[in-house]
């Protein structure tokens, strides 16, 4: 089952992309953006899903470089 996640920035708080993942992410996990830049997951939130829903919101919050 992948996991789609939101890749937030740490240094401004804004959303970068959204993000397929074969598994959970975990801190310290690299991958790649859209743009080809490779990231190291810094935090990773797992929210509570929205009543009647099972998705479950995943935030993973990395600091790009550039």
């Amino acid at each position: 089952m992948s996991i789609k996640a939101t890749v937030m920035n740490a240094a401004t708080g804004e959303q970068i992309q959204k993000h397929m993942f074969g598994r959970m992410p975990m801190a310290g996990t690299p991958f790649h953006l859209e743009n080809g830049e490779r990231v190291t997951a810094q935090r990773v939130d797992i929210g509570k899903p929205a009543p009647g829903t099972f998705a479950t919101p995943v935030d993973v919050w990395v600091t790009p470089k550039g």
